[in-house]
């Protein structure tokens, strides 16, 4: 007989209660690592943020320009 009673019961063993322990810490490792960003992406976060408040600078000059110039604008724009 290939399988001896001893065998069968580490297997058991392992399947049961080692394998999921290591699947559960290896994706929990995996997990941590991918919820930190990499210095790429913060790097382009913060081209991001620059660019949302260069925009925002703009918008409110638009805006700023248009209340002088056609003062009813945002009445007209809602509706």
């Amino acid at each position: 007989m290939f399988f001896h009673g001893g065998f069968f019961v580490l297997g058991i063993l392992f399947l049961t209660v080692v394998a999921p322990i290591w699947i559960i810490c290896h994706y929990l490792t995996q997990w941590r690592k991918a919820r930190r960003l990499s210095g790429d992406d913060e790097t382009a976060l913060g081209e991001l943020w620059q660019s949302a408040r260069r925009m925002e600078g703009r918008i409110e000059a638009l805006e700023r320009v248009l209340d002088s110039e056609a003062p009813g604008w945002r009445m007209q724009a809602r509706g």
